[in-house]
């Protein structure tokens, strides 16, 4: 028996040995959330509920079907956290650094899923890329958690209640988690401008992406002998549509809503929360106002940014900010007359823009898919099926309110878009795909007439 799973396992490609790890990552979720002592005296939960509760916690989305505050203990919303942490930092970074604490040789195996899960492209310098996510997630939950707890100390009756609510909304934060402690996520510091900053700092540092945030590092604190380091184009492109996205959606929200939600609200109310709002639809999936409030148009805008995510290689889901990009630069250099594109004296490979475009049809074929099915098994409006379906993909966690009132199946198809999201499209692609094949021959090529 030992012998046929280890070459069952021996055959799968990288893409499937990484779901087969996530799947154990939620398995093993389901198990911690069911010990003795993580739910309240007199609270029961049913199998599904602990479940979808494991799978959001995994993929960091934050849909849940029960309210954590009124269902989990202290002991279980410590162990909410550990989920979190272990799905935001992702599955073989954990490995990763369990084998190097034991000391144990990281082969050439071990190198490839490491590259599938962070979406790098090549093997280079994969260790060190772990060590140092650890090292800057760690400090960031840190700095946050100390100084959400020193804040939320005005609100909370004692330093222990503080603590542990400024510690896990820095946890969430930073994982792009989006679940809270206070049952209203962060509409009880809706006038608070300080923790709205907090967390948006906190959600933008883990959703645009983890070599951005090492690049930023060794620029601001170079080695000995590295003092002229260059900025990728990688990292270039990213903050530049990150920035994009975010300004882009405040100014849409502030037009959209400037006479409805915000009517009779002062210019710095209207500007955190619409700033606020574009940040959180990019994956942090907390919101400081009610949601079904907000226009259809701003719902939209808001769908929009949840199906395009944050960053590769970030804690965030979606088709990625990356993704979007190239799929622009490709319609203006078509449009243009040019065949290849060119950004900051560089060449985009032909092969990073089909795939670019492969992503996001398939993106868009399994959220329409995930639309029609909900559609015929859930009774609710299309704009709260459309605006779930976004949400889960690109593992955000807002909801118009449909999350606790979802049918087992339509929990199963939630639970399958927020798991596609974290471990990414290009590796649900490959699950499908198989192992890459060479041609060994090729037939004459023909064109076919288009538009």
């Amino acid at each position: 028996m030992g012998k046929k799973l280890k070459l069952v396992l021996q055959n799968l490609t990288p893409a499937q040995m990484i779901t087969s790890y996530y799947i154990l990552a939620v398995s093993i979720s389901v198990l911690l959330l069911s010990l003795p002592g993580v739910h309240k005296a007199g609270v029961t939960v049913s199998f599904m509920d602990t479940l979808f509760t494991a799978v959001t916690a995994v993929s960091v989305t934050g849909l849940t079907v029960i309210n954590i505050a009124e269902t989990y203990s202290t002991f279980g919303i410590i162990i909410l956290m550990l989920v979190l942490q272990f799905g935001g930092i992702g599955v073989m970074a954990i490995g990763t650094f369990f084998w190097m604490i034991f000391r144990r040789k990281i082969g050439l195996r071990e190198r490839q899923l490491i590259m599938i899960d962070h979406n790098q492209s090549n093997l280079s310098g994969l260790v060190n890329l772990i060590r140092e996510i650890f090292k800057i997630i760690l400090i960031i939950e840190i700095l946050g958690a100390i100084i959400l707890t020193l804040q939320f100390h005005n609100y909370y009756p004692n330093w222990t209640e503080s603590f542990l609510q400024g510690t896990f909304a820095a946890v969430s934060a930073t994982t792009n988690g989006g679940l809270d402690l206070t049952g209203q996520s962060l509409t009880p510091f809706k006038d608070d401008y300080f923790v709205q900053l907090v967390n948006i700092i906190l959600i933008t540092l883990g959703a645009i992406g983890f070599p951005v945030l090492i690049e930023v590092k060794n620029y601001l604190f170079p080695k000995a002998g590295n003092m002229h380091l260059k900025f990728s184009l990688f990292t270039k492109l990213t903050t530049i549509t990150f920035v994009f996205l975010l300004l882009f959606g405040t100014i849409m929200i502030i037009v959209l809503e400037w006479g409805n939600y915000y009517a009779g609200m002062s210019w710095h109310q209207i500007f955190f929360n619409a700033f606020f709002h574009s940040t959180s639809t990019r994956s942090g999936g907390l919101a400081t106002m009610e949601l079904n409030e907000f226009s259809m148009p701003t719902l939209l805008i808001f769908c929009f940014l949840m199906f395009i995510g944050a960053s590769p290689s970030s804690v965030g889901g979606g088709i990625r900010t990356t993704t979007f990009a190239l799929n622009i630069l490709f319609i203006y250099h078509y449009a243009n007359g040019n065949r290849h594109i060119k950004i900051f004296k560089r060449e985009i490979h032909e092969e990073d823009i089909i795939k670019s475009l492969v992503v996001t049809i398939f993106a868009t074929g399994i959220c329409l898919i995930a639309v029609i099915a909900l559609s015929i098994s859930e009774k609710a409006p299309l704009i709260a099926i459309l605006f779930e379906v976004c949400s889960a993909f690109g593992t955000t966690g807002l909801s118009l309110g449909l999350t606790p009132e979802l049918s087992s199946f339509g929990k199963c198809v939630i639970m399958l878009l927020m798991f596609i999201g974290r471990i990414g499209l290009t590796s649900f692609i490959y699950i499908i795909g198989g192992k890459e094949k060479k041609d060994n021959f090729h037939y004459p090529k023909e064109r076919i007439i288009i538009g």
